[in-house]
């Protein structure tokens, strides 16, 4: 596992429980696109939240994450088979996927390795890659203002280079294959204040300000968020999902 950037093991407790939940339809979508339903591969799958929306459209699904702590943390469905290994080297025999998807994951992957081992798991005769982003949470108000401060400004220096291009919508990235153009799709959820503070702590730049400075970055904005949320118990959150989508090994 050579040139795994581990951001997460340690908030993976945490990632299965603040992360949001992406769309239904956008796996309906995907699943209409494929030209086979037997099995799909999720990569970078972290907490396999990708995985098991797709467990319900495919008769069997491969999830893999080079960090066992986000094995161990994984949701369990009868039909997702997880493994620990990197997006660059799966382990999957040749040829036996229909869809390989990559949530919130491909730009920590090595592309130059990826990409064919993408063509590598795709069937001979066709398969689809879909990879999806989301970027900063939206909720109107002041509150977007403290988020907006607390990204931009309190932990500049601690994001990964690979942010940019979740900041993109992934439009920095190389994508090699012939693209289909995707429908709009949003994740929508409705959070309280202690919901917005536990994802916050997932963000890979608030571990990476922990461990460079031996403080906790999270109590001093959790506060700005107090002042700033008001007197509702919940907000409606949102986020714009990004994605790029393409056919692989289309003859």
């Amino acid at each position: 596992m050579t040139g795994f950037k581990d951001h997460f093991s340690a908030s993976a407790r945490e990632y299965r429980a603040f992360r949001p939940t992406y769309p239904t339809e956008l796996f309906e979508w995907l699943t209409r696109l494929s030209p086979g339903r037997d099995a799909a591969l999720d990569v970078g799958c972290g907490n396999g939240q990708v995985a098991v929306l797709l467990a319900s459209h495919f008769r069997k699904i491969f999830a893999v994450d080079p960090s066992s702590e986000q094995i161990r943390n994984a949701i369990v469905a009868e039909n997702v088979e997880y493994h620990i290994a990197p997006a660059e080297a799966t382990g999957l025999a040749e040829g036996c996927v229909d869809l390989v998807a990559a949530g919130q994951a491909l730009h920590w992957f090595d592309f130059e390795r990826f990409y064919p081992e993408v063509r590598r798991v795709v069937r001979p005769t066709g398969g689809v890659f879909a990879a999806f982003t989301y970027g900063l949470i939206r909720m109107g108000g002041g509150v977007d203002a403290v988020i907006d401060q607390f990204y931009h400004e309190v932990l500049a220096d601690y994001w990964p280079p690979e942010r940019r291009h979740v900041d993109s919508g992934y439009q920095s990235l190389p994508f090699p294959f012939p693209e289909i153009e995707a429908p709009a799709f949003q994740l929508v959820e409705t959070w309280d204040l202690p919901r917005l503070v536990g994802y916050l702590t997932t963000w890979s730049a608030v571990n990476k300000y922990r461990q460079r400075t031996g403080s906790d970055p999270i109590p001093a904005v959790e506060t700005e968020l107090r002042r700033s949320w008001g007197t509702q118990e919940a907000r409606v959150v949102g986020w714009p999902l990004a994605l790029r989508v393409g056919r692989v090994n289309q003859n």
